[in-house]
């Protein structure tokens, strides 16, 4: 990547990217009319290699010569990697190529004289310039190049971390004496940061569990190994990943019986791999009540390396879920009887939640009247309201509401309420949940 200086100048900005090189791959177009009608495992039949062999004398003879690599003759392997059509040879890359988000662009930047004369205290500058920021690479003012003789050059490499897209310019600067006058050269090379994945999300709520599916999408040209895909969970929340054979917790980095952790192929061109994970809320108290009037999960962390080994590493925006209904006062059920009889009293075992940072009761617990279009059939077995003393902030409080079913088969219990004598507030009531009644 060059750029032509304005004006007349001594001095010239070359910048070219430090790639590694890659195998090249013999091209499909030498493929051998032959193919199409001789496999390359129809010889091992010993009766057509004898049929065929005057009319592909020719075609095997070439053979032989294990400097021919066409795709036509690879039948005949000389060596394990034949069949596969790499020579052993690396080739550079003959263009600027493409450069993607989360990699690390290396440039080899030379500044050349191009005059007959001497320039002499040299400082030179090279910037990355982004739609946001700018970012200082290389500077000698306080060393500059002593001088750059007639005809030579001075080189140096520069380094940036890829880390937002679009458009980017790298603006090198140099000042410089030529003949007593100083002069000044600027030149700017621009070039476009690409996405080499796209990572969907959708986030699915199961009461008190989210689940977080991810689908990270290759774009790029070549295959990308992924080595590491990571949720990181925000404060007061945990996640585990899910695997199709059970769980795979963080921290678990390595298998049972495994040295190296093997990469996830994706591959290139649209390949795609999915991911599970599972987010509980791990703390308790004020802490638990401010993560679930959130809506920020976390962020997915995402490394790979390509075919040379070449790293790249992506960190996701936050992905947001749907916060969590938290009101002031909860009822919940925490134990209901497996065996429920028909006409027997049983225990419904419900815990009251304040989530508030204040104390607040005493309260009342009821179960509501029949509504006109709905006949109830699990009903309070003796005082029809039960007292509850206050309950702390942010505290609990565990109850045991005795109940009745009058009725065999699926019934549902309906209507608990909650009252504070206090406020004369009636909060929520609890959730409908169903049982199924015996006879005796």
């Amino acid at each position: 990547m060059s750029s032509t200086p304005q004006g007349t100048h001594s001095l010239a900005f070359r910048v070219m990217r430090l790639c590694n090189p890659s195998f090249p791959v013999d091209p499909p177009f030498r493929l051998d009319p032959a193919d199409l009608f001789v496999g390359e495992d129809m010889f091992d039949d010993p009766l057509v290699a004898s049929n065929l062999s005057p009319l592909l004398s020719t075609h095997v003879s070439t053979a032989t010569d294990s400097s021919d690599m066409s795709f036509a003759d690879r039948y005949l392997l000389h060596h394990p990697s034949d069949a596969m059509g790499f020579s052993d040879l690396l080739l550079l890359p003959q263009s600027f190529g493409a450069i993607y988000l989360g990699e690390t662009f290396c440039s080899y930047i030379s500044i050349n004289n191009s005059s007959i004369f001497e320039v002499k205290d040299v400082i030179i500058k090279a910037e990355i310039q982004t739609e946001r920021e700018r970012i200082l690479l290389l500077d000698t003012s306080k060393s500059p190049v002593g001088s750059i003789r007639a005809g030579g050059h001075y080189d140096f490499i520069v380094e940036h971390d890829v880390k937002e897209l679009g458009a980017y310019t790298m603006v090198c600067t140099a000042w410089y004496n030529d003949g007593g006058e100083r002069k000044y050269l600027p030149q700017f090379f621009k070039f476009v940061v690409a996405n080499p994945l796209s990572v969907r999300t959708k986030v699915r709520n199961v009461k008190e569990t989210t689940y977080l599916e991810a689908c990270i999408e290759n774009h790029t040209k070549s295959n990308l190994y992924v080595d590491q895909v990571e949720f990181e969970p925000a404060p007061h929340w945990s996640s585990t990943r899910l695997k199709a054979d059970g769980l795979l917790h963080p921290a678990d980095n390595l298998s049972a019986g495994e040295i190296v952790k093997p990469p996830i192929l994706v591959r290139s061109g649209g390949g795609i791999h999915n991911y599970l994970y599972q987010i509980k809320l791990s703390s308790f108290g004020s802490e638990q009540v401010k993560a679930k009037r959130s809506n920020i999960l976390g962020k997915l962390q995402i490394t790979w390396r390509t075919n040379l080994g070449e790293p790249g590493r992506l960190q996701t925006q936050q992905i947001l879920g749907t916060p969590m209904s938290c009101q002031e006062i909860e009822l919940q059920v925490l134990e209901i009887p497996s065996l429920i009889n028909l006409d027997r009293p049983f225990s419904v075992h419900l815990k009251l939640t304040n989530h508030t940072e204040r104390e607040m009761g005493p309260f009342e617990v009821w179960l509501s009247q029949n509504s006109p279009h709905e006949e109830k059939f699990v009903m309070i077995n003796g005082l029809q309201t039960m007292a509850v003393p206050q309950v702390e902030a942010f505290g609990s409080t565990d109850l045991h509401l005795n109940l009745i079913a009058t009725k065999l088969g699926v019934q549902r219990i309906s209507g608990i309420m909650v009252f504070d004598t206090i406020e004369k507030r009636t909060f929520d009531p609890l959730a409908d949940v169903e049982i199924f009644v015996e006879s005796d």
